[in-house]
């Protein structure tokens, strides 16, 4: 790996208000007999050196999962952005990596691939991407990024910015497209989490 795992901390995001979900704490939703949340969670633990959470409700049930739990340090519901700003604002390695809560299967891979990516492109920052009939659609959720980006962000949001594409959009980034589309599949709404129980996990 073109970055030592231990100095790249993993953020799962799971600070959303689940309105498409009918407002419920989407990361605690069952899936597969354990809570959407954890599976992400343990997905990414052997792809980095350590784990923190981002969640703005029920903070005790996130804190069961054995890792520490951050909320947002603005206001608003300002979005994956402001769980980004809470996450890099404890973390303490050089890189910090995001995932959501609603996505389970993401490849388990991710971090290896995007990591090379950052140092053979130079890049800050660098995304997933996948393919949907031929056209390159950017998964940004799914995100590499310096720690060292933080000011940036920081300004960005206090600026009012809102919008993941605007502000990657104005770092030297690089996107890593997958061939397995299914695996960031995620689960929005109740139908789709349901569909999620009949996919199984990609290995």
């Amino acid at each position: 790996m073109s970055i030592a795992t231990q100095n790249i901390t993993g953020l799962v995001l799971c600070g959303g208000r689940g309105t498409r979900m009918g407002g419920v704490d989407k990361g605690l939703q069952n899936h597969l007999g354990v809570p959407l949340a954890l599976h992400a969670l343990m997905r990414l633990q052997p792809q980095v050196g350590g784990c923190i959470l981002n969640a703005n409700r029920n903070l005790g049930a996130y804190e069961a999962f054995g890792a520490p739990v951050f909320p947002d340090t603005i206001g608003d519901h300002a979005g994956p952005l402001a769980g980004w700003l809470a996450g890099l604002e404890q973390c303490d390695t050089e890189y910090m990596v995001t995932v959501p809560c609603d996505t389970p299967n993401f490849p388990l891979d991710l971090v290896t691939r995007l990591a090379a990516a950052l140092v053979d492109n130079d890049a800050d920052l660098a995304m997933a991407a996948t393919l949907d009939n031929g056209r390159t659609m950017a998964q940004p959720v799914f995100c590499l990024l310096k720690s060292g980006l933080i000011e940036s962000l920081l300004h960005y949001l206090n600026g009012g910015g809102r919008k993941i594409d605007t502000w990657t959009g104005q770092q030297r980034q690089v996107q890593v497209v997958f061939d397995d589309a299914q695996a960031f599949f995620n689960a929005n709404t109740l139908a789709e989490l349901a569909q999620l129980q009949a996919e199984p996990p990609s290995t």
